[in-house]
This record gives structure tokens, C-alpha cells and sequence, in this order.
């Protein structure tokens, strides 16, 4: 049934209320017809019995064709009125005024928004003027009716396009980028394809992609040519239809990719600071041609697309520049050596890498333990998370502490912030426990109740912090024999003590020494912006011979020496005398009748003086000419009993730099 009068919210129309009544009525049914269609007979009921209409049409006129968007026919008797002469709307089309021929009336519904496309067609008696009115209600609802329409679809838009962004941010590879880029526009603007042309500076160039039908998906166009280069130079959209001039397409494209354009629609995509980064363009709108709502549309894709692209690319350099600093850490950290030692050494770590068993690492000072600890780092699947290493024979057990798992900001007196431990920062990568024998017991346990549960507290903290660390341990001491003596915890041993890796010193690997100390020399002698020197015969055989107390570390840092001091080309013998002299206490001094225990510790006594010698009694410069660090050197001048040398050594290098009296700093 029809709508009562005083239920269509709808204003007075002068003299004609009951035919603007009727009109609004038919106007809200037809806006309401996709849900309600019943509503539309309602309707056309009302305006045929307000205006005693035998015929009610509305019809559009749509590139010369007509069709009816709502008709009524009410017979009187067995006759029913013809259908509406064509010519009779054609007429009012043109003149955009009223007309009325025999019974017909027709007027103009939307003339005043300067589109006359729709007439409303009335078989009646009735005054043209009340035919007029209608019209002109119908005419006002319809525009209301395509108003709340468009902000339905620009509602239904925008949603779709921050939907489709939101999607965009999450995709972290460009290419990928692209493509979902060109399927969405595709898809939201009803085209037949688009693409994301980027502006390559260097070459002068525009870039598409995807680009459907060209080998690698790639197309290169230059960039002063057809629409795309036009947009891309003056940062204005562009868009080519049907009815336009489309002399301004680049036909070699259409030739290349046997395709042809006929619609276009390119607008350009500028970064948020304002840098043009390329053009995107969508091709051959399914129906009609593109409207300004495309446009709008298109240019809210191409913002989007500007800040998903530009982060994307930067996301690809900070990965790309990440993967080559993680190349030349892990190239530094290859274990060198052909020795059958050092193969079989290799060969464990590559079958051990990829797992996430405890290790420990045993072997002299400078054989290289952090070396082969950051092996196995770069060689597992964690080699993009951190390596972080800690000398636990550095710290106090409460600093150890502090250090492994971090404190809150009052913790202690020092405490000014908030610091994570190195159990946080290792988080997802390795932590190389270095010196792991001389931890204190109290660190000890505590370590050991982390390693079970994966859990940390900070020093004055409560929050349990979970952590996923890959744990290696090293230590130049033998942990089996301090467990005996009760100086090292047994469960905590066997805890790290899953895959033991031991490192051969240098002196029993034979030809290695030679390998390492070329190696060494040549990536010295690069930093030093120098060809590396040819060592000698003699050179070689004086390495060959030289017992190396220090191990790798001390070969690494002669030639360190020699890449930087060495004035010629060529490494002789005489050239590694100040440092490997043949009558130096470090290989001479030692009584060859000593049984091997004795000769040992006073060949070490002897290196020990010879390098506090060389350094003038600077403890921190002797330490770094043995490759140890300065706690380790105490530590070892005490087990040698050289407590007294080590002062009298001291004293005596002061009083001859500055005097008896005069200040030292060590």
C-alpha cells in the first residue's frame, strides 16, 4: 500500500501539494527499491491517482538509447494508452522545457543541475504545470537520492582503500609490493590492468611493474614520454577516455605488449616529503569511462602506495646493509687452517651449528676461542640476532651479575638508569661466556637457574624476563679437574658441557702458521692501503720455528705490526729480530737440562719479563704484546710467583722515565 501523506517527510510545493507528495513518494520508494521493491508500486500508485495519469513513465536518455528506470499503466477499460513518443522527449531533452502534445505531458526532472537526462512522462488531463512540479520533485529527491548513494560509495571506498593499505604495510619485499599494489587498483577502479611505474633518476627512465606480457614483468619507458611521463613531470593526474583525444598515448607500448588502450588514468605518487617516486596508472575501465570519483580514489591509492613503498625500500637497505655486515663478520670469523686438527674442528662445528646445543670451547689463551664461538654463530640460523660476549674473569660477582642480567634504575649506587644484561640484549642470538672457569660460585648458581628456566631478573628488579640465548662457554682452564677440586659446580658443568670443542695451540698445527700469518698480513696491509709484503724463506722458517706462547693472537698482531712499521716490500728474518730475537730469555734462557714442567714455567716467566721489558713497565701495553687482557696477565704472573719481579719491574721503568720521584701511570 501507499505511504500516507503526513508519513513522507517532504516540503509543501506551492500550489500543487499533492502531486509533490506523490512525486517524493515515488522518489523515496525507487531510493529504497533494491531492499523494499514492493515500494515502488506503491509509488507510481500514488502518482497516477494524484494525477488521474492513464501512463507514468520516468525515462533516461544514455548515449541516444532510452530506457525506463519506473513506469506505470493504469487502462480504463479495455484501453491502454501508448507508450511515449520518443521525438516528444527528444524535444524536451533539447529545449529543456516543459512540452505537451495530445495527452502526453513531459518535462525535464534534473535540467537545474545542467544534465537533462531524466523526463517524466505523464499520460493526463492534468495541467502541464502540475507535471512540472512533479517533475521537478522528482528531480530534487533524485539528487538526494544520488547523494546519499555517492557518500554510500565513497564510505564503501574508503574502507576498501584502508583496508588494502593496511594489507600494504604488512608486505616487506617490493616486488610483492607491486603486485598487490596493481591488483587492488585493478580491482577497485573495475579495470582491465594497472601498473606502478617508478622513476629510475640514473637512467633517465621509468620503471613499470608488474608489466603483463613482457619478459621479467618489467618495462622500461623513458620518462618525457606519453601520459605516465607527463604526470610524472608535472605532477598533475591525467586521464584519457573514450571521447577525448588520445593522441597523447604512447602506441609503441600498445605494439610491444599487442595491447590497446583505450581508456587511461594515471596520477602521480609523491612521498610524504614531497619526493616524486613514479606515476601509477590503470587502463581500460570495465564500464564508462573513468570519473572524477576514479581519480580521487586512484590519487588515496597512490598516497598509500608512496609511504608503504618508501618504507618497504628502506626496510630492503636496512636488511641488505644488515646481511653484508653479517657476511663480513662471519668472514672474519672463519676458522682458518688446513691442519687435520683444525678440518676435523671445522667439520664438528658445521655439524653441531645449526643446533642449539650447549657448547664449550677449551683451549690456551689466543688460540682463538671467540673466533670459533662466532663460527658457530654465523653458522647457525641465528646468524642475524647478536653475538654478545662477556669475560666473566673481568668482573666482581656482583658486577657479573649486573652485567649478565641486567638492573633497574636504584638498584645500587651506580644504578642512575634502568640497563638490560647481556642475557636480554643476546636474546634470540649467542652469548659467549668467555673465562667461564673463574666465575664465582654464587654466579655460578645463579647461571645455572637461567639456563633451566630461560628466565632473568634484574638486579633490583621482580619482572621475570624470558629469554631464548644459545649459551657457549670457553675457558683456558680444565673444568673437569675443578669440578674434582670442588672449585666449579658439577651440575653447572655438565650443563654447558654438552659438545666439548677444543682448539689445538698454535705451535702443534705445523704449516697453519704460515696460512694464518699470510692471511693476516694481507688483510692488514688493505686497511693500511699497502700491498702486502712476500715473506722470505727465512721469514718462514723463523715462524715455523718460533714457539709461540701467545698463539694466534700473537701472530695476528705481529703481522698487524708488520703490515703498518715494515718499510719495504719483502719481510726478512732480520725484520722479525725485535720481536722474535734468537737471543731473546723467551728462547734462549731456558736450561735445556730442566725437566719439561720447569722449562716451561721459566720460559713463560721469561716471555712474561721480556714483553713488561719491551713495554717500559706498562702493564696495559705488556698485556696487549701477549694478546692477554691485563687481569689475565696478573692472574698469570701470580701463578708464576713473579709478584716481586712484577714490582721491582715496575719501579725500575718509572725511575728511568721520570726519576725516582716523578710520577708513573701505568
Amino acid at each position: 500500500m501507499a505511504q500516507r501523506r503526513d508519513e513522507i517527510p517532504f516540503p509543501a510545493w506551492g500550489d500543487v501539494p499533492s502531486v509533490a507528495v506523490a512525486a517524493a513518494s515515488l522518489l523515496h520508494a525507487a531510493g529504497r527499491v533494491a531492499t523494499e521493491p514492493e515500494l515502488l508500486d506503491a509509488g507510481l500508485t500514488v502518482v497516477g491517482d494524484c494525477l488521474d495519469a492513464r501512463h507514468v513513465a520516468v525515462c533516461v536518455a544514455a548515449g541516444g538509447r532510452w530506457r525506463r528506470v519506473a513506469e506505470w499503466e493504469n487502462p480504463v477499460g479495455d484501453e491502454v494508452r501508448s507508450t511515449v513518443p520518443r521525438e516528444l522527449l527528444a524535444d524536451c531533452l533539447d529545449g529543456g522545457q516543459p512540452l505537451a502534445r495530445g495527452s502526453w505531458k513531459v518535462a525535464v526532472m534534473d535540467g537545474q543541475t545542467g544534465i537533462a537526462r531524466h523526463v517524466l512522462a505523464v499520460g493526463t488531463d492534468a495541467p502541464l504545470r502540475h507535471v512540472e512540479a512533479a517533475a521537478a520533485a522528482l528531480g530534487d529527491a533524485l539528487r538526494h537520492v544520488r547523494q546519499r548513494g555517492h557518500e554510500t560509495r565513497r564510505c564503501r571506498r574508503m574502507e576498501a582503500i584502508l583496508e588494502i593499505a593496511q594489507q600494504w604495510y604488512g608486505t616487506h619485499d617490493t616486488q610483492t609490493l607491486l603486485v598487490r599494489m596493481a591488483e587492488a587498483a585493478t580491482s577497485l577502479l573495475d579495470a582491465d590492468r594497472s601498473s606502478i611505474f617508478l622513476w629510475d633518476r640514473a637512467t633517465g627512465t621509468l620503471v613499470a611493474r608488474p608489466a603483463l606480457g613482457v619478459e621479467g614483468n618489467v618495462l622500461r619507458v623513458d620518462a618525457d614520454k606519453g601520459i605516465v611521463g607527463q604526470v610524472v613531470s608535472t605532477g598533475e593526474p591525467r586521464s584519457v577516455n573514450r571521447q577525448d583525444d588520445s593522441s597523447q598515448i604512447d602506441r609503441t607500448v600498445d605494439t610491444m605488449l599487442d595491447y590497446t588502450t583505450e581508456t587511461l588514468l594515471c596520477v602521480p605518487i609523491d612521498s610524504p616529503s614531497g619526493r616524486r617516486l613514479g606515476a601509477f596508472e590503470v587502463l581500460n575501465k570495465r564500464q564508462g569511462d573513468f570519473t572524477d570519483e576514479d581519480q580521487c580514489d586512484l590519487l588515496g591509492l597512490a598516497r598509500h602506495a608512496a609511504v608503504a613503498l618508501e618504507n618497504t625500500q628502506h626496510l630492503e637497505k636496512l636488511l641488505s646493509v644488515n646481511r653484508q655486515l653479517v657476511d663480513e663478520a662471519a668472514a672474519d670469523a672463519e676458522m682458518m687452517g688446513r691442519s687435520p686438527a683444525i678440518e676435523a674442528l671445522q667439520s664438528t662445528v658445521r655439524r653441531v651449528a645449526p643446533t642449539d646445543l650447549a657448547i664449550l670451547v677449551l683451549g690456551e689463551n689466543g688460540t682463538g676461542k671467540e673466533v670459533l664461538s662466532r663460527s658457530v654463530h654465523y653458522l647457525s640460523p641465528r646468524r642475524d640476532q647478536p653475538f654478545i660476549a662477556v669475560n666473566c674473569a673481568a668482573l666482581t660477582e656482583t658486577l657479573l651479575e649486573s652485567e649478565l642480567f641486567g638492573h633497574e634504575k636504584g638498584a645500587f649506587t651506580d644504578a642512575h638508569q634502568a640497563r638490560a644484561g647481556k642475557f636480554e640484549l643476546a636474546s634470540g642470538g649467542t652469548l659467549l661466556l668467555d673465562e667461564i672457569g673463574d666465575m664465582s660460585p654464587g654466579g655460578q648458581a645463579k647461571l645455572l637457574r637461567v639456563l633451566e628456566e630461560k628466565i632473568v631478573v634484574r638486579v633490583g628488579g621482580s619482572t621475570p624476563i624470558h629469554t631464548e640465548v644459545r649459551v657457549i662457554a670457553a675457558t683456558n682452564q680444565n673444568l673437569a679437574e675443578l669440578v674434582r677440586q670442588n672449585k666449579f659446580r658439577e651440575d653447572l658443568y655438565y650443563r654447558l658441557n654438552v659438545v666439548t670443542l677444543e682448539l689445538p695451540p698454535l705451535r702443534e698445527r705445523g704449516d697453519d702458521i704460515l696460512l694464518l700469518a699470510e692471511q693476516f698480513l694481507d688483510r692488514f696491509c688493505r686497511r693500511a692501503g699497502r700491498r702486502p709484503p712476500k715473506l722470505s724463506a727465512a721469514a718462514r722458517k723463523r715462524l715455523l720455528a718460533h714457539p709461540w706462547p701467545g698463539n694466534v693472537r700473537e701472530l695476528r698482531n705481529l703481522m698487524e705490526r708488520l703490515a703498518f712499521l715494515l718499510p719495504g716490500d719483502r719481510v726478512e728474518a732480520d725484520d722479525l729480530a725485535f720481536i722474535l730475537s734468537p737471543n731473546s730469555r723467551s728462547e734462549s734462557a731456558v736450561d735445556p737440562n730442566l725437566p719439561l714442567t720447569k722449562a716451561t714455567r721459566q720460559f713463560q716467566i721469561d716471555y712474561i719479563q721480556q714483553a713488561v721489558d719491551g713495554a717500559r713497565g706498562n702493564m696495559s701495553d705488556a698485556a696487549q704484546r701477549l694478546g692477554l687482557h691485563r687481569s689475565n696477565l696478573y692472574r698469570k704472573m701470580r701463578q708464576l710467583g713473579m709478584e716481586e719481579e712484577e714490582r721491582g719491574q715496575v719501579s725500575m721503568a718509572r725511575n728511568r722515565r721520570h726519576g725516582p720521584s716523578g710520577a708513573w701511570h701505568d
